[in-house]
């Protein structure tokens, strides 16, 4: 099952639309009821947007007076339109074939800390047909990239450039009727910020179809097969959270983060230097309120609630997909990749960490995505020695 901000979809089980994930134990009990598909052949994920409605209260945004609470009645909604998702996959299943190819994405993102560090173009696409060729039943694609061309500033709800592969690839060729699935790699140091020429909509749109392009492209190369094994296995592994500073500590890096951030939006600096300081005083603040939950035991509860975390391997013939909770930095996905290849990371599956997981380098630069963080660097490592266990490349 995925999730985005498009109603509704249809699966590698089921589709559904919503920004984040509400807690999945009780999506999986709804969906089990609703299909009789068995809780450890669901994988739920999300595709992650910043123009879209809250789904889940962060411990680290508790105190920011923009960020709205998660509305149950919304939750509510999602959750039915994912269980629907997965009832109508079910229901219309017939006997089918499939083709599997890696597209390359060039210019639609990369790390965005720096544009020439570690970054993900491979973009593996999953097709499934009628077994006599005649109707497109699902297309599927990864791609470590956030959806984040529309900031938090933004008054449209949309799905942000995912939206747009879709809508894409749909007309060009799979049918309107296609569900088309956009998963979210491994993406954590991974966004448009140093390719976009502005924060729009119809930026998101180019950005979109350049990827809907680079999946076409790589089409004739596809072969399909009725004749494919299907596995799925899965296990729990526990986190460690991150060490928290003092709050005294947590408020003199706000006030460094403050300081930078006006002085480069003083210096002209570039946009995508602007947005990195910006985000750097978002982090700092999060810091701050994450500091003060761990002394009065917010930080805790939280942190029992996302552990132990959950990794799903599904295997379609060669290849496999792989699930890890929350937001993981690129360079883990990368070293699952290279000791087994035709693997490929989903991230924000199954669950969700309450921000990132990120690297001991990106902890010790103070990264954004690190000063959020309520679990630690460590955890990068385990999940990927676990991932290799569990497909038994370890």
């Amino acid at each position: 099952m995925t999730a985005s901000t498009d109603l509704p979809s249809s699966a590698l089980l089921a589709g559904a639309a919503v920004t984040d994930l509400t807690p999945p134990q009780s999506i999986f009990l709804y969906v089990t009821a609703e299909t009789g598909v068995p809780e450890e052949a669901i994988l739920i994920t999300a595709t992650h947007t910043h123009s879209g409605p809250v789904m889940v209260d962060h411990v680290s945004n508790a105190a920011d007076p923009t960020v709205p609470r998660a509305d149950p009645a919304y939750l509510a909604f999602a959750r039915g339109k994912m269980v629907e998702a997965a009832r109508n996959a079910v229901e219309t299943a017939r006997p089918a074939e499939c083709g599997l190819v890696v597209a390359w994405a060039q210019g639609v993102g990369g790390n965005r800390h720096d544009p020439a560090g570690p970054a993900a173009a491979e973009v593996p696409v999953l097709l499934v047909r009628a077994r006599d060729g005649q109707i497109m039943i699902a297309g599927l694609l990864v791609y470590a990239m956030h959806p984040t061309v529309l900031h938090e500033d933004s008054t449209l709800v949309s799905g942000d450039f995912p939206h747009f592969t879709r809508r894409f690839l749909q007309q060009r060729l799979l049918g309107e009727a296609c569900p088309v699935l956009y998963h979210n790699g491994a993406s954590g140091d991974q966004s448009p910020r140093h390719f976009t020429r502005g924060n729009t909509l119809a930026e998101a749109r180019r950005l979109g179809e350049l990827l809907g392009q680079a999946v076409l492209e790589a089409l004739p190369a596809i072969t399909y097969r009725s004749d494919v094994p299907i596995a799925v296995r899965r296990r729990l592994v526990d986190l460690a959270p991150r060490q928290m500073p003092t709050p005294e500590s947590a408020h003199w890096a706000l006030t460094q983060a403050r300081e930078r951030f006006g002085r480069v939006k003083n210096e002209g600096a570039p946009p995508a230097v602007v947005r990195t300081a910006e985000c750097d005083v978002f982090g700092a603040e999060e810091t701050v309120e994450l500091a003060l939950a761990a002394g009065d035991g917010r930080l805790a509860a939280a942190v029992a609630a996302c552990s132990p975390a959950e990794i799903q391997v599904v295997e379609i013939g060669h290849w496999r997909f792989v699930g890890w909770p929350g937001e993981f930095f690129v360079e883990y996905a990368l070293e699952v990749k290279r000791r087994a290849p035709g693997t490929f990371v989903i991230t924000l599956s199954n669950g969700e960490l309450q921000a990132y997981i990120v690297t001991a380098e990106a902890a010790r630069r103070s990264f954004y995505e690190a000063t959020n963080a309520i679990f630690a660097p460590e955890n990068g490592p385990r999940i990927v020695d676990a991932t290799l266990a569990l497909i038994g490349k370890r």
